[in-house]
């Protein structure tokens, strides 16, 4: 009997792994009134049934995908390792694991969309996603401290808003690219204008950190 544990736990895992996987699919393309737990259960080859025994509604379901977007994101930018970069080095890399992020997970960005419709009231209900979040932020003030430290960067900067700014620059391109595309003229989604667009964000937040000379 005990050698039967291990297999039925992965067994379970791997269930609620592709049913998370699954729901964030169709959650980040129908948003969560659009989204089908019917069609969640076909994607991920389970039933109806078996989702309700992992997650109690629809909702559950929401939290449990927003919680593991978060924590996705911030487990990567965790394998930067940036407290053991020069402190502009590891603003720079910062910025550029966010845009490069972004870039390669709209799935993150439209679950976001989705989210902020509903005024976060999915997310509130986390114990969590505050948890994943603030850790980030406590790194970047590290990062900020230490910069000032050595002459390097102005004083008073808030870590939060300064990740909001490195943040907000990168998505709104991102998520507004093809409106922005078509009122100015200006294809911004060719590999030159992604180049371009990191260079300037570069510019813009290590402009406003650095001190002169």
């Amino acid at each position: 009997m005990p050698g039967k544990s291990k297999p039925q736990t992965r067994n379970k895992e791997r269930t609620r792994f592709l049913i998370l996987a699954a729901a964030t699919e169709e959650f980040a393309e129908k948003g969560f009134a659009g989204a089908r737990i019917e069609r969640i259960a076909e994607l991920s080859g389970s039933n109806k049934r078996m989702l309700y025994y992992y997650y109690r509604n629809k909702e559950d379901l929401f939290v449990a995908v927003m919680e593991n977007a978060y924590k996705t994101i911030r487990d990567a930018e965790s394998e930067l390792h940036l407290l053991d970069f020069h402190p502009v080095e590891a603003i720079r890399s910062l910025i550029s694991f966010t845009w490069d992020y972004y870039i390669h997970h709209p799935e993150f960005l439209r679950l976001l969309n989705t989210e902020n419709l509903y005024h976060a009231e999915h997310i509130k209900q986390s114990k969590n996603i505050g948890f994943y979040n603030s850790k980030l932020i406590d790194t970047l003030n590290e990062i900020l401290i230490r910069g000032q430290n050595e002459k390097l960067f102005r004083g008073g900067v808030d870590p939060l808003q300064l990740y909001i700014s490195i943040a907000g620059l990168s998505y709104f391109y991102l998520s507004n690219n093809d409106t922005l595309s078509a009122v100015f003229c200006r294809d911004l989604s060719t590999p030159k204008a992604k180049v371009e667009r990191l260079q300037h964000m570069t510019d813009i937040v290590l402009g406003y950190l650095m001190l002169a000379g």
